[in-house]
């Protein structure tokens, strides 16, 4: 690297260097091509990270099918849900993101200190079946949603096929890389809001549904409320930004050497505020995909009679006034449909997956984390592969694949309640978390989180055990 060159003195100058005065260096003139704003706001691109990923793995397969199967069954009923559940959410996700920040461990290792080893174990054991079961519904929905396509195609084959290129990619390309071209993938779910101003429904109404709850007290009712928070505000979603942040945390102070305990802090106080829009951005855009889902499934699905999805098919259905105008317009919404339950399976899986090996290597002591190479962290890449193989073998058991998603979503929203429970007496351990420890805000959305999640799996539980 060439050094910046020094001034020479002028003629008849004193010589800086002769005078006991610092020599002045000659300050290059900033580079013209690119102005000052496009600076500043590609430096604020690249603070978006973990939270960007968050969101969108927020909207994966068992998302989709969860919030298609609320618009399905209960037309605008939840749609409330998607405008009370988005500030919860951010808050959620920002507590855990900034235990990941301000410790430099994830939520295992976090809890590994605060707790006994057998309520760790517990802990970690809860979100390990919650995540295994997540990936084999995803996987299914992937593979029903090809079938669907290539109706000649054996579901196992195109099953396995998903499980072990999902796999590999994990396994041997840092998942940062591919990631950024499966965002493409889901900008399919754009059809959604298409679809919804082609459908021209009543957006007053929608606007009334969206801000007064329609509350209806039956056991399909709170149970669908429960697998949309599952699905919103996912135990997996809590492990994987913690670690992320992490693993984001290594990446730029690599090769930094500075303990100035000032510049220290003042790192942290700018990561903490990216960390804050980050998440807001990912989960924001989530919540509007919810809303949008819904309100098309509603003005399609539900206006036609169809309050049970049963197939990838039926699912696609809500896209044909997108493509009604085109030959096979079916088809073309199934394709439609099949991108974007594929995308956003190809995103979400391998998150599923790490969040289940980053709690079991922090929790054991392993080494972890997706930027080491395989001989480095063989423990860790080896409860990856555990989680997918086993997700994928759950196909085998004939639950159907589509059904499936709002199960591991249901299942997702009752184990989400031990588990918050312990992240937020974390976040206000201030031995752990210092000055960082959960204000009185973050405390507010946390236990109404909690409540929300705690009332509405019991009322579900005991709705059904009635029945």
């Amino acid at each position: 690297m060439s050094e910046t060159p020094i001034a020479a003195p002028e003629p008849g100058a004193r010589d800086p260097a002769v005078s006991g005065q610092p020599r002045r260096r000659v300050i290059p003139s900033p580079h013209r091509g690119r102005p000052h704003p496009l600076r500043r706001l590609s430096r604020g691109l690249k603070a978006l990270g973990p939270g960007l990923i968050t969101g969108a793995a927020d909207d994966d397969p068992s998302g989709i099918g969860t919030y298609s199967q609320a618009g399905a069954a209960f037309g605008t009923g939840l749609l409330w849900l998607a405008l009370y559940l988005l500030p919860l959410a951010i808050a959620v996700q920002e507590m855990c993101g900034r235990i990941g920040l301000v410790t430099n461990k994830g939520i295992a290792g976090v809890l590994r200190e605060c707790y006994s080893r057998r309520l760790l174990y517990v802990a970690v054991g809860l979100l390990l079946i919650a995540n295994t079961i997540n990936v084999g519904a995803d996987l299914g929905a992937m593979a029903a949603s090809v079938q669907m396509l290539a109706p000649g195609l054996s579901f196992i084959p195109i099953l396995v096929g998903f499980a072990v290129g999902i796999l590999l990619l994990e396994i041997f390309v840092p998942y940062r890389h591919y990631a950024r071209i499966l965002k493409l993938l889901t900008l399919s779910l754009l059809a959604y809001l298409i679809t919804a101003i082609i459908v021209q429904p009543d957006w007053a109404a929608l606007l009334l549904a969206t801000i007064v709850p329609q509350i209806q007290f039956t056991p399909a009712y709170f149970a669908l409320v429960v697998a949309v928070i599952g699905t919103t505000i996912s135990p997996y979603l809590f492990f994987w930004q913690a670690s992320e942040e992490v693993e984001e945390n290594k990446l730029r102070h690599r090769g930094r050497h500075s303990k100035d305990p000032i510049r220290q802090e003042r790192s942290l106080r700018a990561q903490l505020r990216g960390l804050r829009l980050d998440t807001t951005l990912g989960l924001g855009a989530a919540a509007v995909t919810f809303w949008f889902i819904v309100t098309t499934t509603s003005a399609t699905l539900h206006a036609d009679g169809i309050t049970n999805i049963t197939s990838a098919s039926d699912a696609a259905r809500a896209l044909e006034p997108l493509v009604q105008t085109f030959p096979n317009a079916g088809k073309v919404a199934q394709v439609i449909f099949a991108v974007g339950i594929i995308g956003t399976g190809l995103l979400a899986v391998p998150v599923l997956a790490g969040a289940s090996a980053y709690s079991v290597a922090e929790a054991l002591g392993w080494r972890e984390g997706l930027a080491r190479p395989l001989y480095q962290a063989r423990g860790f890449y080896g409860v990856i592969a555990l989680s997918t193989l086993v997700g994928m073998a759950l196909n085998l058991l004939g639950v159907n694949p589509i059904q499936g998603l709002v199960y591991a979503a249901l299942i997702n929203g009752l184990i989400a309640v031990p588990l918050l429970a312990l992240i937020l007496s974390a976040a206000n351990n201030r031995r752990v978390m210092g000055e960082y420890a959960n204000g009185r805000l973050s405390n507010i959305m946390g236990v109404i989180t909690l409540l929300a999640l705690a009332v509405a799996g019991i009322v579900t539980v005991v709705s059904l055990w009635a029945q």
